[in-house]
């Protein structure tokens, strides 16, 4: 049985930074795909960043050059650092994982970036 739990969310001012933890069971997130995706109030969920098997990253342009997607193999643990955090960056952050092609997400974590 796969689980994805999130948590490292919280409320923050502009400009702040906060890491975001995607702890793993039932599946290895060194050798499968792992995102992050949020979804703000009223919006659809929208992708942000990615990790693949070989270690590769791609982010949302949105945040590409803010955000860092990583992961600790020894954890089974994959993590976002969010620096300079701003206000549209508010939403609800999901950890997800494609294994044997169902996709898998966690229960999300809220951020939220006040002005």
């Amino acid at each position: 049985q796969v689980q994805l739990v999130e948590s490292g969310g919280g409320l923050v001012q502009a400009g702040g930074s906060l890491r975001l933890s995607c702890a793993a069971s039932g599946i290895i997130v060194s050798i499968n795909a792992m995102y992050w995706f949020r979804q703000a109030p009223g919006k659809q969920r929208e992708w942000v960043a990615g990790i693949s098997s070989g270690g590769s990253t791609d982010y949302a342009d949105s945040v590409k050059g803010r955000f860092t997607i990583s992961r600790d193999n020894a954890k089974n643990t994959v993590y976002l650092q969010m620096n300079n955090l701003k206000p549209e960056d508010t939403a609800v952050y999901y950890c997800s994982g494609t294994l044997q092609r169902n996709k898998y997400w966690g229960q999300g974590t809220q951020v939220t970036v006040s002005s």
